[in-house]
């Protein structure tokens, strides 16, 4: 039977990529396998300068002043080299959900941090807007999409200050000006790869702003400067991290993959809205495109349900304890008919009832 796996993390990959990426661990050169070969050897540095330099021009960002890393840490490690690195006095902060709070927490060991709104009132089922960003701070950080919640920023401020998002959970998934953003993180199991790596990009020009002295493995210019080897990185999650963009690449690039999205997203919510036995979690106008979240509107149809997705060959539907219900994650390597299965199960439920 045919998987459908809508697990939001990690995540759906390309069949192609997968095959790949298997046959480098058996054999990727001349009978030794990648992740035995020396990081430094010519074969791996050529795989880390490619799967950077296709970071940087799948977003448009080639010849900008940008530099792509691979790190390690997750996500989470973000939290924390963002603010080792800039903030000094004060910085802004946009609360929309669980990694935004745990950003700001974790920002908060070093200085003032200001969340110049949240959606925190609402559980976080809507993006705020309309509010300011201070001229005088350090940075601007947002999360452009909430992966538990379900929401999904659609148009990001003017920052009169350095902006930071964390896209690990859309990133390479929609069209964007990314020249807008000085600093974009996102770890790699959501749209790239395996866990265990993380790509950052960075605008050099907004580095070495800060007074206190940065611990080398948190020094973004460290790991700049060392091209991302300054310490032994992930060989298998960044070299099939580097397939996954070659792939993207080759199908069209951001674009294309941005009209699949967009179909998936618009049979999924047409379903929840016109089908009276769900109910979606997430504000309409802010429901993101990877991450569908939604209820049963009777509860007493939880069991049959279950049965049916799972006996579909769906996998990972379950939502996150903080909202309950369902989660359709729908990234890039999702084909669109395994969300018209899920569709078809929903409907076929709606006969049942």
């Amino acid at each position: 039977m045919q998987r459908h796996n809508f697990s939001a993390g990690p995540c759906v990959l390309p069949q192609e990529v997968l095959q790949k990426a298997s046959q480098a661990v058996l054999d990727f050169d001349n009978g030794l396998s990648l992740i035995e070969i020396s990081h430094r050897s010519k074969s791996f540095v050529d795989i880390m300068e490619q799967a950077r330099s296709l970071a940087l021009e799948l977003l448009g960002l080639e010849g900008k002043g940008y530099k792509a890393l691979f790190l390690q840490g997750g996500a989470s490690m973000q939290f924390l080299m963002v603010a080792q690195n800039m903030l000094e006095k004060r910085a802004a902060y946009l609360n929309t959900g669980t990694w935004s709070d745990k950003a700001i927490k974790e920002a908060r060991i070093f200085d003032d941090i200001v969340e110049v709104a949240s959606s925190k009132d609402a559980n976080y089922n809507y993006i705020p807007k309309g509010f300011d960003i201070p001229k005088d701070y350090d940075y601007f950080h947002c999360t452009s999409n909430n992966t538990i919640f379900g929401t999904q920023i659609k148009e990001f401020p003017n920052s009169p200050i350095p902006m930071v998002c964390d896209m690990s959970s859309d990133i390479f998934s929609r069209t964007l000006d990314f020249s807008k953003f000085d600093i974009i993180y996102a770890g790699a199991q959501k749209n790239m790869g395996p866990a265990g790596t993380t790509l950052v990009v960075i605008k050099e020009d907004v580095l070495g702003k800060v007074s206190r002295k940065i611990p080398s493995m948190l020094d973004y210019k460290v790991h700049i400067d060392k091209s991302s080897m300054f310490n032994t990185p992930p060989v298998f999650a960044v070299y099939t991290s580097m397939l996954t963009l070659q792939w993207l690449k080759d199908l069209g690039g951001i674009a294309a993959i941005e009209k699949e999205n967009e179909k998936k997203a618009r049979l999924i919510y047409s379903e929840i809205d016109l089908n009276p036995l769900f109910k979606g979690f997430a504000a309409k106008e802010d429901r993101s495109f990877m991450n569908a979240t939604f209820t049963l509107t009777n509860d007493d149809l939880k069991e049959t349900f279950d049965t049916m997705w799972k006996e579909a060959g769906i996998n990972g539907l379950n939502g996150h304890r903080s909202v309950g219900g369902y989660r359709a994650s729908m990234y890039n390597a999702l084909s669109l008919d395994s969300v018209k299965v899920l569709v078809e199960v929903m409907s076929e439920l709606e006969t049942k009832a």
